[in-house]
């Protein structure tokens, strides 16, 4: 049985495969094609999508996060492989092959998936609230064989103002090390290094191009060594160009749709009193409202909010396999050179403290802006962060209050989520097996593809 390796390099598209020559080079010696996405066209739902064949009407996962309606919170970036329904890529191929063998190298929702080696960021977070960097792994043993050969896992690197190619570089390292020593009949590795420039500078950048060629050279030893493996190479969405970012929470507070309670002289969001509010994700918002009778207003009001392209109701979200209970009764559709911020304050005095840190748990919704030290202040915001390491070093706490506001949310210059408009900037898949070309392949149709590889 030949082992196959799946890379997921997010952000890839035939655009930044230009400056890719050992890509090109697999691609070449195998085939490439159009690889259709799904809405929305983010992490989570795509990566989903991608293991269980089905859209996230069926497996559930309408965006990087949603609103948890028996919980009543707002949580993104959760890690319980349990929130995925439908049957999993690796359930399929055990039914022909019951010793059949996976490896998850950072692939989302790792944590609880019944395969045989996980790997998955994850901090250590102390009793006194200091965040230190680490990743779980099961077997537990893996942990320290990993960290002792490459070091402890570059979470700062991973995401936030810091984040570049050394998180990259360890996960295609322990990728490696990961099948050399095991020879997982399926290894899964998820490289996120195209995220960070093309959403700061735009995908049209000589960053970006800078980008594409570093982490090339950096999944080059991966590739050389992985001669005995089917190699699939593919992405999750392309990034574009946006210019505007879209306060979609703030437009349903004028309305007096959305509520916030102060405490500290901080303004929280209220999702428990509000009669509508969005979680806001890159392109994408999920509008949550309480009475079905708002919903034809509230749908008008997110309407006529420059920066919206489509409001989808229940019809629309059905057309789209969007149509599930973690759904928003709206889902709002950003222009094409814009996107959706998460912001609910009207003044950045009443913002809550974690509004500034690199906080992924805590915000209702995604924040690109963390990728940023504040542009309205950048000198300022590396002192605060140089202090914040020294309080660290020494054991103390600390916030590393780095973030800009609408400072930060105007400076971002990429983002994904909507359906692609040109093909050079939609997701490609790339496949080392010369046999049985594709002209093209859907999500739904790439667990099919590997168990056919497998």
């Amino acid at each position: 049985m030949t082992p196959v390796l799946v890379l997921d390099v997010v952000g890839l598209t035939p655009k930044l495969l230009e400056h890719m020559p050992r890509l090109r080079k697999l691609a070449d010696g195998g085939w490439q094609a159009p690889l259709g996405t799904v809405l929305p066209a983010v992490t989570c739902s795509v990566q989903s999508t991608f293991l269980t064949g089905a859209l996230p009407a069926e497996h559930g996962i309408v965006g990087n996060g949603w609103y948890f309606r028996d919980l009543g919170e707002v949580f993104l970036w959760r890690q319980h492989n349990g929130l995925v329904g439908g049957e999993k890529l690796w359930h399929a191929a055990r039914r022909r092959k019951p010793d059949f063998t996976v490896a998850n190298v950072c692939w989302w929702y790792a944590m609880g998936a019944d395969v045989n080696w996980t790997v998955t960021p994850r901090p250590v977070y102390h009793a006194d609230g200091r965040k230190d960097p680490d990743c779980y792994t099961d077997p537990p043993s893996l942990h320290d064989d990993l960290t002792d050969a490459l070091g402890t896992f570059p979470l700062f690197s991973y995401w936030g103002a810091g984040a570049g190619i050394a998180s990259s570089d360890w996960i295609v390292k322990a990728a490696r090390r990961i099948r050399d020593t095991h020879n997982p009949d399926l290894t899964l590795v998820y490289v996120p290094h195209l995220d960070y420039d093309l959403q700061r500078f735009g995908p049209d950048s000589p960053a970006a191009a800078k980008a594409a060629g570093d982490l090339d050279e950096t999944l080059t030893p991966l590739l050389d060594s992985a001669t005995d493996a089917t190699v699939v190479v593919l992405s999750e969405y392309g990034i574009t160009p946006v210019s505007r970012p879209v306060d979609i929470n703030r437009a349903l507070r004028a309305e007096g749709l959305l509520t916030v309670y102060t405490q500290a002289g901080m303004e929280y969001l209220d999702p428990w009193t509000s009669r509508a509010f969005a979680v806001a994700d890159h392109q994408i918002a999920h509008v949550y409202v309480k009475d079905p009778a708002d919903v034809p207003a509230v749908a008008k009001l997110c309407a006529g909010v420059a920066g919206v392209a489509e409001v989808l109701d229940a019809d629309g979200k059905a057309a789209h396999g969007l149509d599930h209970e973690r759904s928003g009764e709206l889902v709002l559709v950003a222009e094409p050179d814009a996107w959706f911020t998460y912001y609910y304050w009207l003044d950045d005095d009443r913002a809550p403290d974690f509004a500034k840190l690199v906080e992924i748990h805590r915000k209702p919704g995604y924040d690109p802006a963390e990728l940023f030290f504040d542009p309205a202040n950048p000198g300022a915001a590396k002192a605060r962060a140089a202090k914040a390491l020294l309080r660290k070093k020494i054991g103390m706490r600390y916030l590393m209050s780095v973030v800009g506001l609408d400072a930060g949310a105007r400076a971002v210059r990429g983002s994904h989520g909507r359906l692609p408009d040109d093909p050079r900037d939609a997701p490609v898949i790339i496949c080392s097996d010369p046999a049985n070309p594709r002209g093209s392949v859907a999500a739904t149709e790439v667990k099919d593809l590997l168990l056919g590889l497998i």
